[in-house]
């Protein structure tokens, strides 16, 4: 089966990316892509140093400026859609998230450094937040673990953290920067994503548009541990983010 090109992983210049978002978008219909995000940084942790994203004016030109990229590739007719999306550390403060980020206004949002059931619990208690604040939008973006490492969840909190990407509906990113997050070390890990059809999608975490490209190791481990359903069932959701 032939899957579309898809990169949900990238970094531009409004945080610690090399290229604005149209050089990245120009590399995108290059390399002929067919899905992509931009998933910059927003953060108050040791890393709020790399990211533009510090105050809702900011952010308010980042999102225009995805959205003014969005209606040129309509108006052209493009096969190209890009996402709006963030990459939230979780080691930010809960104040600060709650804050900042307006879930509603992404199609995406990425969760980063999470490794421990301290931290399912935090992420929980933020969805669970904006579940409240927002009950009756149509629109709530997609959620995913960036570059997440299952060894921190595998000896013991397994069926924990299983139950919770189930619930929440959180996709599992393979990442060609980070090989050893999907090896076979991880085997039950994968299973259990397999049985539990929670999707899986790919993302290069790039912070350059050579690197756009880097997407087939990931789509082959997706084939080698017979996830494709899951991989189906994501673009199945983000397609429909395209057709609204």
């Amino acid at each position: 089966m032939k899957f579309p090109s898809i990169d949900l992983h990238i970094h531009s210049s409004f945080s610690d990316g090399k290229n604005s978002i149209k050089q990245i978008v120009g590399r995108a219909l290059e390399v002929n892509l067919d899905f992509i995000a931009i998933t910059d940084h927003i953060t108050d942790s040791w890393k709020a140093r790399i990211s533009k994203l510090k105050n809702q004016d900011i952010i308010k030109e980042y999102l225009e400026e995805i959205s003014n990229c969005q209606e040129s590739l309509k108006r052209n007719n493009s096969k190209l859609t890009i996402f709006k999306g963030i990459e939230i550390d979780l080691g930010s403060s809960e104040i600060f998230i709650k804050k900042m980020v307006q879930p509603i206004k992404y199609d995406l949002i990425l969760f980063e450094y999470l490794e421990s059931v301290e931290g399912l619990a935090f992420l929980q208690n933020l969805i669970n937040f904006w579940k409240v604040k927002y009950p009756s939008v149509d629109h709530f973006p997609i959620f995913g673990l960036a570059h997440f490492d299952p060894a921190y969840f595998i000896y013991g909190y397994l069926d924990t953290l299983i139950q919770f990407l189930e619930k929440n509906t959180i996709y599992f990113e393979f990442n060609y920067r980070y090989p050893e997050y999907y090896s076979r070390q991880n085997i039950e890990f994968f299973k259990r994503l397999r049985d539990s059809i929670i999707p899986v999608a790919i993302g290069s975490d790039s912070h350059s548009i050579s690197n756009l490209s880097n997407t087939e190791e990931p789509l082959e481990m997706i084939k080698y541990y017979n996830l494709e359903d899951n991989l189906t069932d994501l673009l199945k959701k983000i397609s429909r983010i395209r057709q609204t």
